[in-house]
């Protein structure tokens, strides 16, 4: 039963030409603009709304609030029209690359302006100063939207191979990486080079230094998504040349149980990563009381371990399984949150908030990747629908990030309250991992034999292969390996 898999494998690998390392690098950069404006976004956006510009905490957290509803909203809007056939003449272009284009001309226009002084009105009333900062954010996030959600569609539509699938994953992970290590090291060089002394903090007079870190950082991500588009070819193959496309609609996602739970992974998941990114810098420097410095080294040292983690989760997932590696990284996360509840002192500010760091970076990148590879399992050939459930996992975590962010602002204590972010990292990051956790485990899974025999049974059925097909491929492969 094994040389069958394996025969119906090799043969399947033989007829579906397999991406080129060019292309899968090419792809990679897509997606550097976002995670370039989503390490400013998630790391230093209350961080400047609130120390920089003067916001109170409830005002800073709808700021945030509106562009993750904004995001929310759009998400599902644009995964049903990206699996669209248009006739539209830009979409012969690709309708995933014609999505990502729009939604990167939007980023680059409106997210400069978000990380600026309000032009004209500088001096008027905060709540006239959010009217006028929520258009740029409903701007940059629609456009954020269309570039993530067309991005990650790609990935089934390229290749219908889970190990490909979860290589272009890791491969877009690690340029995520790179883009939020570049982020912090940018705002360390700023900050410390334009600091007086290094004990300084984050305050008013630091708006133009982020306004710098932003252009640099918008010039790079244009580069990359010029690439992108230049390199990257759409296009799905057949057993002649292109991948077979099977359709499945978005109602019978809604009626599979299955759906729920897979959401219910991906966006505890989120909340996770995307709460360590926002609170680890407020925790910094209200509770620690560290340099404005701090506030990208410690950035810097969660995303280095992302990266060295990166390196091998493809390995993980592939020879222990999803459940296994996300278990693995729910373990690190808790491990972090624990220590932080208990961390305390000058040995802890001095030194072990750098190994709590390297933590939480591997537990997030772990769980982050075999997330997104479970989801791309829900989709499996159904690479017409891939955009309709990347666009619904990333409703419920926009909108659920979005709405945790605005009651922890809300409940924050008005007076000197050292020890509240301390808790927000502990008890709410280690509670969305215990909860993306039984989420996965919930998921029934078949026995692996015969989950991988039904899957390469589908895959002969693909590629039209019989049992007499099956045993002249057998024989030809044997001799292969032979004469190898």
């Amino acid at each position: 039963m094994d040389t069958t898999v394996n025969t119906v494998e090799n043969d399947y690998t033989e007829i579906v030409q397999r991406l080129s390392t060019k292309q899968k690098w090419a792809f990679g950069v897509g997606h550097v603009l976002n995670d370039i404006c989503a390490s400013m976004w998630f790391t230093y956006l209350i961080v400047f709304f609130h120390f920089v510009l003067g916001f109170d905490p409830v005002s800073s957290g709808i700021v945030l609030l509106i562009g993750q509803v904004a995001d929310a909203f759009s998400t599902p809007f644009i995964g049903l029209q990206s699996d669209k056939d248009d006739d539209f003449w830009l979409c012969k272009y690709g309708k995933r690359k014609t999505w990502h284009l729009i939604g990167t001309i939007c980023v680059i226009v409106s997210f400069p302006f978000i990380f600026s002084p309000c032009i004209n009105c500088n001096h008027t009333h905060k709540w006239a100063q959010l009217v006028y900062y929520s258009a740029f954010i409903i701007i940059f996030q629609f456009g954020w939207a269309a570039v993530q959600i067309s991005h990650l569609s790609l990935i089934p539509d390229l290749t219908p191979t889970e190990h490909e699938r979860t290589e272009l994953t890791v491969i877009r992970y690690i340029f995520t990486v790179f883009s939020n290590v570049f982020v912090y090291c940018i705002t360390w060089a700023v900050l410390h080079i334009t600091s007086e002394n290094s004990t300084n903090q984050i305050g008013p007079n630091d708006v133009y230094k982020f306004q710098h870190i932003v252009i640099i950082g918008i010039v790079i991500g244009t580069i990359a998504s010029i690439v992108f588009h230049t390199f990257t070819r759409e296009g799905v193959r057949d057993s002649s040349g292109l991948i077979r496309r099977e359709q499945r609609s978005a109602s019978s996602y809604l009626k599979d149980i299955k759906f729920y739970q897979v959401a219910g992974v991906y966006m505890p998941t989120r909340l996770f990563v995307n709460i360590s990114q926002i609170y680890m810098p407020i925790y910094l420097h209200e509770s620690l009381k560290m340099p404005a410095t701090a506030l990208a080294i410690i950035p810097l040292i969660m995303y280095l371990s992302s990266f060295k983690v990166s390196l091998v989760i493809e390995k993980i997932n592939t020879k222990l399984g999803r459940k296994v590696a996300y278990s693995i990284g729910v373990t690190l996360g808790l491990l972090a949150c624990v220590w932080i509840w208990f961390g305390q002192g000058k040995t802890f500010i001095n030194y072990e908030i750098y190994p709590v760091s390297l933590l939480l970076g591997a537990s997030g990148s772990i769980m982050l990747v075999t997330s997104l590879g479970v989801t791309a399992d829900l989709i499996g050939h159904n690479v017409d629908s891939s955009a309709f459930v990347f666009g619904a996992m990333s409703f419920t975590d926009k909108l659920c990030n979005g709405v945790v962010v605005m009651i922890i602002q809300y409940v924050r204590c008005t007076k000197n309250c050292p020890t509240y972010y301390r808790d927000v990292l502990s008890f709410v990051c280690g509670g969305a991992a215990l909860i993306g956790f039984i989420m996965l485990m919930s998921i029934k899974k078949n026995s692996d034999h015969n989950s991988d025999l039904s899957h390469y049974q589908n895959l002969e059925s693909d590629l039209g292969l019989g049992s007499d097909d099956q045993h002249s491929s057998a024989t030809t492969t044997e001799g292969e390996n032979k004469n190898a």
